[in-house]
């Protein structure tokens, strides 16, 4: 294990945590009319609360799991439900290798870039929705686009390349700031 490592993927991840909460919050909060203020700062929270669930109990198996067959483009919902095996393990093996960071670090730096894709959705809908539909939105939206796509984008597939990713095994493209997996994703 690197500790500088580990400080860096943690670091990172809680910088695009405060581009969600405070950052986009007030940025959004501050564009709408008043009374619209708080739902919108609310929609920034409810998509980290929202994502987080999704991302623990099902989504990182999803994105990062083992694939259900060759031909698949998501991973198997069960293969780390609740994130079974990866809370104790003391290196992070992903793709076949082993990377000097632990894996609860990897796991929450992917899950900021799910936060952060779902809240910068909130911008286009606002003074559109209730809070409580754009909750259920977000459930929805996250599992069926974000998460297919950052499998495509981020998963390499395992040793034998099997399962990987579209853009990141047949294009060999290298997204480390999530331009593809955020960006494009949050204007689909």
């Amino acid at each position: 294990m690197s500790a500088g490592d580990t400080a860096w993927v943690l670091i990172s991840a809680a910088l695009v945590l405060l581009m969600t909460v405070p950052g986009l919050a007030l940025f959004y909060g501050g564009m709408v009319r008043a009374k619209s203020t708080l739902n919108m700062m609310m929609m920034s929270f409810g998509a980290i609360f929202v994502v987080g669930i999704i991302w623990v109990v099902f989504g990182y198996s999803v994105a990062f799991g083992p694939a259900l067959d060759s031909g698949s483009f998501i991973g198997d919902p069960s293969a780390y439900l609740g994130l079974k095996g990866l809370l104790n393990s003391s290196a992070l093996a992903l793709n076949g290798a082993y990377y000097p960071i632990p894996a609860t670090a990897f796991i929450a730096f992917q899950a900021m870039f799910a936060v952060i894709t779902v809240a910068l959705i909130s911008g286009a809908i606002a003074d559109r929705a209730r809070y409580g539909t754009w909750l259920v939105f977000a459930a929805i939206w996250v599992t069926i686009v974000y998460l297919p796509v950052a499998r495509a984008v981020f998963y390499f597939g395992d040793q034998e390349a099997n399962g990987g990713g579209f853009i990141a095994t047949k294009i060999k493209a290298l997204d480390f700031a999530g331009g593809t997996a955020v960006h494009i994703n949050a204007g689909a």
